[in-house]
């Protein structure tokens, strides 16, 4: 049985979340530390995990490797690997991508929706690509194993950072936009340049990426992934839900505004509706993997095609990349 790896959470954190990753047989979950947090807020975060892998020692278990997610299923645990969404914590000081990186984190996003120091967001009307302290910040990155994410960035960027990375990067939680042409979906050029350097995309079913929004199908889902895997190999593909389980409406704000804005920044919502979407109706949590795995086997791939995109891809992901570069 392959590995089941969710490649991007935010839920807000319980015993409950818990035990439902359990009760799901979920592997792995790479875990939102930061949306705009400075480094000192970061470090909060950092506590206050340390505190749950304390409390539920049985349950969860901190991961910097892949390794660790043999490790986790072999003691009946999920492994929990830490990211950034946003490069904020490493503020003007590209020393501390190896400091962050010794920490346990082991994803950073150049951007999240804006421009950064790093790269230009997808909602920027004009997308200048990486900047200077963004190519090297990426070859940085690339060295001590701190893996690029660019899956709130915009398209030029996203190019400019595959073309400079040594290594590969990751789109953790987007899909297709010629399945559903929102803003933070990505195109096919960008999706066919990521691939063909060994870099991964997770599929996400956060209601504002699905075509349908919260009456998206799982059948549409499920043929959108067969259909991506066709298209870019099913190798390079994965899960990754945006899973923001049990999050009040008020994380909305913090996610989409954090300090830069007096105004609320609607992004891909309705203004009539800026708290989190319903999510479709097979999938509301961890327990809900199965419906995917299922789905996935209904429209017609194979049984090793889906273990990698389940989990296994990710895995293999993990050991090639959270290391330092070799030679």
């Amino acid at each position: 049985m392959g590995y089941l790896i969710d490649n991007l959470q935010y839920a807000n954190w319980s015993e409950k979340v818990f035990r439902q990753m359990r009760e799901g047989g979920v592997d792995a979950v790479h875990v939102t530390i930061v949306y705009h947090e400075s480094f000192r807020e970061m470090v909060l975060q950092l506590e206050a995990w340390n505190k749950r892998f304390e409390q539920f020692p049985n349950l969860i278990m901190r991961a910097t490797t892949a390794a660790d997610v043999e490790t986790a299923r072999a003691t009946g645990r999920t492994a929990i690997f830490f990211g950034f969404q946003n490069p904020s914590p490493i503020e003007d000081d590209i020393g501390l991508i190896e400091i962050v990186h010794q920490m346990g984190v082991r994803f950073m996003q150049l951007t999240y929706n804006n421009q950064s120091l790093l790269a230009s967001g997808c909602y920027e009307d004009d997308d200048t690509g990486l900047t200077r302290f963004g190519r090297q910040a990426v070859t940085e990155m690339n060295r001590v194993g701190l893996v690029i994410d660019m899956s709130h960035s915009g398209d030029r960027s996203t190019l400019e950072a595959i073309d400079a990375s040594s290594r590969p990067i990751a789109i953790t939680h987007a899909n297709p936009s010629w399945w559903h042409p929102a803003l933070r979906n990505f195109d096919d050029t960008v999706l066919k340049a990521l691939v063909a350097r060994g870099g991964m995309l997770g599929f996400s079913v956060y209601p504002h990426h699905l075509a349908g929004g919260s009456d998206c199908t799982l059948d549409s889902f499920c043929q959108m992934i067969a259909e991506a895997a066709d298209r870019y190999g099913a190798q390079n593909l994965g899960i990754g839900t945006d899973l923001c389980q049990d999050q009040p409406d008020s994380v909305v704000e913090w996610m989409r505004v954090g300090r830069w804005s007096k105004a609320m920044d609607y992004g891909e919502g309705s203004a009539a509706a800026p708290g989190f979407p319903p999510m479709p109706a097979w999938f509301n949590d961890n327990r809900d993997f199965g419906n995917v795995t299922k789905g996935l086997l209904d429209v017609g791939l194979s049984q090793a095609d889906i273990d990698g995109i389940m989990g296994d891809n990710w895995h293999r992901f993990y050991a090639e990349n959270f290391g330092p570069e070799v030679g």
